[in-house]
């Protein structure tokens, strides 16, 4: 029998797979909400209580008095905002070259992009480090790139690696291809040169695309712990929300470490959370148009 009929036979052990995934997914987030609120001590004790004994927002408070979160913040929406932005445009221009317009080495330029996806990406942590402490005429640095820190000092730091994306690329092009060239041709028949072509129809009917890998790429970025870290060694004031709220856990009582750090996770969470919930319906949308294509 094919999966099919047993889903139509047994119709509860479908519902039964989408409630048990989704627990596993909601309960963990929850955990973490009701930790935020427990007291000294109630975090990590035996037998374990799922509630706290009493909502506390003194977390809240500590985390907010132990992290400079307004630096924070604004570290980490700048950044993402930057890497968000430029995704997308890249992406899009990219996609739209290499889905509709003809060029020699078009082919070997899109085998490129794929083999960028194919490494793991702390694999170019370091090269990329060095290339921002010898970037020209930045950080002290002189025309050759010596005797400063270049890039490494400034918030410009957090976004340059990340400025393109071989995975946006890739899906985009995939979504363009099928586009009709009819109607393109038709644009460029009215005098509609390449970049009124790609503004006005192609990006319209990318829309649920863009917001996907939008969401994804804000994801990412919003989320980035490694490469911040390795550049907030370098200047403390670029620190981003998830570097700050790792060294909570150094710098608190640990009897209070969990709820506390816990409390800052909440405070991260919530911009990417709101974010999805505005634009689930797109993001749904475009995953299943991605999946089509």
């Amino acid at each position: 029998m094919s999966g099919a009929g047993r889903g139509r036979r047994f119709p509860w052990l479908s519902y039964l797979v989408v409630v048990t995934g989704a627990v596993l997914t909601v309960v963990p987030f929850l955990d973490m909400v009701m930790t935020s609120f427990k007291g000294p001590g109630e975090a990590g004790t035996l037998p374990y209580r799922f509630l706290p004994e009493a909502f506390d927002l003194s977390n809240y408070r500590a985390a907010v008095d132990q992290l400079d979160l307004p630096v924070l913040f604004r570290n980490s929406v700048v950044a993402t905002a930057v890497i968000t932005g430029s995704v997308l445009l890249t992406s899009s221009l990219a996609g739209y070259a290499l889905a509709k317009l003809r060029f020699p080495g078009r082919d070997l330029v899109f085998r490129l992009v794929l083999a960028t996806m194919m490494f793991p990406p702390f694999l170019f942590f370091i090269p990329r480090f060095l290339i921002l402490v010898h970037w020209p005429l930045a950080g002290g640095n002189d025309l050759w790139g010596r005797g400063g820190a270049g890039l490494t000092v400034s918030i410009a730091a957090l976004a340059m690696p990340f400025l393109v994306n071989g995975f946006g690329i890739f899906l985009m092009r995939q979504f363009m291809v099928a586009i009709p060239d009819e109607v393109l041709e038709a644009a460029r028949i009215d005098g509609a040169g390449e970049f009124a072509v790609w503004w006005r129809i192609v990006v319209p009917q990318t829309k649920p695309v863009v917001v996907t890998l939008g969401l994804l790429t804000f994801v990412d970025a919003w989320n980035e712990y490694i490469w911040a870290l390795l550049v907030s060694t370098a200047n403390p004031d670029v620190m981003t929300l998830p570097v700050g709220i790792q060294l909570l856990q150094d710098h608190v009582d640990p009897a209070r470490t969990m709820p506390i750090v816990m409390a800052g996770l909440v405070l991260s969470v919530l911009p990417v959370l709101i974010l999805f919930l505005l634009l689930q319906k797109h993001y749904i949308r475009g995953v299943m148009l991605s999946g089509l294509k």
